[in-house]
């Protein structure tokens, strides 16, 4: 992903350059934070493991910042960018590459760089025809892999058929976990790998309290493999089969979602 750092630099160069008789930084949009230029320095140390890691992320609401502070905080390069000025303004300490664009503009998103990037995420929820805009711009741009953010099953259909590799539910995914955490007394949390399977975590029941992991037989039992146990502050990863489990515990298993429910007292 050489051409994408390069392009990128090539678009930060130009967004800052100084204009004719005038300061750096006099190409960003008017009332820009100098916080919002990229160093040359910094873009050249964009890579994870000595391999390029960057991602696109377009539309700075709640879900689309988090988002990308996530990625930034595991150490990827992120791309930000929104329509509004103010929201770049304001997010402008937080995330070190941000800029105001119409990302429904194919050309705006070419001279930013972003057909050089493998993976955008289109995360505008307020303005479903900026979304599919969008989406379509970064397709005909050539962008490996773009993800979109719906809010309901109608616009994932849509979103999919106009070229989206892959869409998220944000909404739809957060009530589902909080009505299979109510509705089954000892669900902590869980993490989907796919319809079916996932990783989960558990309130030991009082079944098995007092129980080596050996005794309990989860995996016999309910087919679910017993990947770490966390008591208090200790979390004991791939416990022995002579670990004992105590009141409070709480269980990382792997395995069918419907299968950990059936854990109970």
């Amino acid at each position: 992903m050489t051409t994408n750092r390069s392009n990128l630099r090539q678009f930060w160069d130009k967004m800052t350059a100084p204009a004719p008789g005038g300061d750096a930084g006099a190409g960003l949009p008017a009332g820009a934070p100098a916080a919002a230029a990229l160093s040359s320095a910094a873009v050249a140390g964009a890579a994870v493991g000595g391999v390029a890691s960057e991602f696109v992320v377009i539309g700075l609401g709640s879900f689309g910042a988090s988002l990308a502070r996530t990625l930034i905080q595991y150490g990827f390069t992120v791309l930000a960018i929104d329509r509004d000025m103010a929201r770049v303004q304001e997010l402008s300490t937080l995330l070190p590459y941000v800029v105001q664009l119409d990302s429904t503009n194919g050309e705006a998103l070419r001279q930013a760089g972003v057909d050089g990037f493998d993976v955008a995420v289109v995360c505008i929820g307020d303005d479903f025809e900026s979304n599919l805009m969008t989406t379509v711009q970064l397709t005909r741009l050539g962008v490996k892999r773009v993800l979109a953010k719906a809010r309901t099953s109608t616009q994932e259909e849509i979103l999919l058929q106009l070229g989206a590799a892959e869409v998220i539910l944000p909404e739809h995914e957060a009530g589902v976990r909080l009505g299979r955490r109510l509705a089954s007394r000892h669900f902590v949390d869980f993490l989907e790998l796919s319809d079916e399977v996932g990783i989960v975590e558990l309130l030991a029941p009082r079944s098995l309290v007092g129980l080596t992991v050996a005794q309990a037989d989860l995996r016999g039992r309910y087919g679910l493999s017993v990947l770490a146990v966390k008591r208090a502050e200790t979390v004991h990863v791939s416990p022995a089969a002579d670990f004992v489990l105590d009141q409070g515990d709480l269980l990382v298993v792997l395995g069918r979602i419907d299968a950990a429910e059936q854990v109970t007292d």
